[in-house]
């Protein structure tokens, strides 16, 4: 098992997998409210058993090589997490996301963490485009991917139902050579 600093006193990335679903429900109880208000992670984590099949399906995703699951300790506890929900490696494409629990919001954990999957995907893995999509509702999130130097590419207008009503889903993207850009990366020049 690894551990990465995010660069915040107390706050690090690791894999969440499986064998941690009983912290992972107890993290999504605390926040649940919060947390559902844009994401539907709350409604497919509703029980132990569900918890356990998420994090399972991850974990199989990261075994193929198609998608993975960090969470966001802060002094030890679970406070979010950040995913690729998606991963297709052969077409240099991921889909990138995030959750954070209301007390842990305004630290900037959330950016952190993505910059660290992000420099992963495109170091590593070779994807050449990470896409972030995001309900126009949901300001924290569309703020990441401004702080992340995403392009908004357009607006999917009431693309998707959740919990009965339409939502407009905004998609932004970032391209590995502007990544490495963005960093200053001699190599994204």
């Amino acid at each position: 098992m690894y551990a990465r600093s995010l660069g915040v006193e107390g706050a690090e990335l690791r894999p969440l997998e499986p064998w941690r679903a009983e912290e992972f429900l107890n993290h999504i109880d605390r926040g649940r409210e919060y947390i559902g208000r844009h994401v539907g992670l709350p409604d497919v984590a509703a029980d132990l058993t569900s918890a356990r099949a998420f994090l399972q399906r991850y974990a199989d995703k990261a075994a193929a090589d198609a998608g993975r699951l960090d969470g966001i300790w802060l002094d030890g506890t679970l406070v979010g997490g950040v995913l690729f929900r998606t991963m297709d490696i052969a077409a240099g494409t991921a889909e990138a996301g995030c959750w954070l629990e209301p007390a842990a919001v305004g630290r900037g954990l959330v950016t952190r963490a993505v910059r660290v999957i992000i420099d992963w995907a495109v170091e590593e893995r070779g994807v050449h485009r990470v896409e972030w999509i995001a309900s126009s509702a949901n300001e924290p999130s569309i703020a990441v991917a401004r702080r992340l130097g995403m392009t908004r590419e357009g607006v999917l207008r009431e693309s998707y139902a959740y919990r009965g009503e339409r939502q407009d889903m905004e998609v932004w993207s970032v391209l590995a050579p502007e990544w490495r850009a963005g960093r200053g990366d001699p190599a994204g020049g």
